[in-house]
């Protein structure tokens, strides 16, 4: 069995002893293993070029390229030492402060066309900068920079834990380097939640439920539910502000001290649910079916609906003790035989309304507009000084 000695071209340091197998092919894919380059080509040490495995003696030294021509070490460690910074394959970049060693092959072999590849494909062409140690002065972000370098080295974009992949997209911008900013541009995009709008079904909002502790507030703020089925579920004191409920089946729901206001609830079914000390402020429940539901907390705790529009709602039959629908505009509502013993109803809009059989004493109708209204079969009288201003 053969073995040689493998050094990167130009050097005569950190050379690794290799078996020799197999074909030509085969040696240099142990070459790049070993050294951690892209191996194109094997130098003897006067500079010939290996292109059979046959010429290849046991003990050899040989130079490994990545496709640069044959730098002579001996001369090359020579160049290194000039102070006046000749010439050479290894180079030093200061980012930002930070040093980066790599090859001009690595700068400039990858992407041709790139900025990095116009600065050191020749010497000295842009006039770079350099420190007191001859590293090359680039003003940019070395933590940015950084996984470009290795994107240069071996083709793989690989970004670390805690790093920004915007700024490397920025970084890839400014030294022109195309392929790796489309690489980026499609990892953000692919990063980026989905805009997703689309309704919480039934079953996705129990698993929530469940997952929350009863005397924990469920913050709902804003999220959709439109048409979902909601009907007979535990709801009480989770927050809904304005959130999408529209045309939602919230049946025989507890809705206990939940907070809708600003909600949408146009449409919605709300026949038989709970609402004892709801807060419905300035929320929209027009068309919506709200028969049979309880709004009267034992407690004293009054909903609270002040300014919302119920227009054409149906809440026939609820129970609304001391509610408070202030300015709330309940035109073309049916309000048949509801329990409104103490409401709030001053600068309610109660035009074209059917209050038959409700129960209205004590009410407050101060200011309201009762055009039209229907005050048939009424359980109490209705006096004067309920409803003048």
């Amino acid at each position: 069995m053969r073995r040689v000695t493998l050094f990167i071209n130009g050097t005569s340091k950190n050379g690794k002893v290799v078996a020799v197998y197999g074909t030509l092919s085969d040696l240099l894919s142990v070459a790049s293993n070993k050294l951690g380059i892209k191996a194109c080509s094997l130098y003897n040490g006067k500079g010939g070029l290996i292109d059979d495995i046959a010429l290849i003696r046991d003990d050899d030294v040989l130079y490994v390229s990545e496709g640069d021509p044959f730098i002579d070490p001996q001369s090359e460690a020579k160049v290194r030492a000039d102070p006046h910074g000749a010439h050479t394959d290894w180079l030093t970049l200061n980012i930002g402060g930070r040093l980066f060693t790599t090859t001009r092959s690595t700068l400039v072999s990858k992407e041709p066309e790139s900025m990095l590849a116009h600065m050191f494909r020749e010497k000295d062409v842009w006039g770079n900068k350099r420190d007191k140690h001859g590293a090359y002065l680039i003003d940019r972000s070395p933590e940015y920079f950084e996984p470009i370098l290795n994107y240069l080295r071996h083709g793989q974009l690989i970004i670390n834990e805690g790093i920004n992949i915007r700024g490397v997209l920025e970084e890839a911008r400014f030294f022109g380097i195309e392929q790796l900013a489309e690489q980026l541009e499609v990892a953000i995009k692919n990063a980026q939640p989905p805009e997703d709008h689309s309704p919480i079904s039934r079953k996705e909002f129990v698993r929530f439920l469940l997952a929350t502790p009863t005397k924990s507030e469920l913050r709902c703020q804003g999220l959709n539910f439109s048409g979902a089925d909601l009907s007979r579920l535990d709801l009480r004191y989770i927050n809904f502000k304005m959130a999408n409920l529209s045309r939602c089946n919230l049946a025989h729901a507890n809705l206990c001290c939940s907070n809708l206001e600003r909600a949408d609830l146009s449409g919605a079914n709300l026949d038989g649910a709970n609402l004892q000390g709801v807060k419905m402020l300035c929320s929209n429940a027009e068309g919506a079916s709200l028969k049979g539901c309880n709004f009267e907390d034992p407690s004293g705790l009054k909903a609270n609906l002040e300014g919302a529009n119920l227009k054409g709602v149906d809440m026939e039959g609820s129970q609304m003790t001391g509610i408070n629908l202030r300015v709330a505009t309940l035109k073309n509502a049916k309000l048949k035989n509801c329990n409104l013993r103490g409401a709030t109803l001053a600068g309610t809009d109660l035009e074209n309304c059917d209050l038959s059989g409700c129960d209205l004493q004590e009410a407050n109708l101060r200011g309201s507009n009762v055009k039209g209204a229907i005050f048939e079969e009424m359980l109490t009288p209705l006096h004067m000084s309920q409803s003048v201003r």
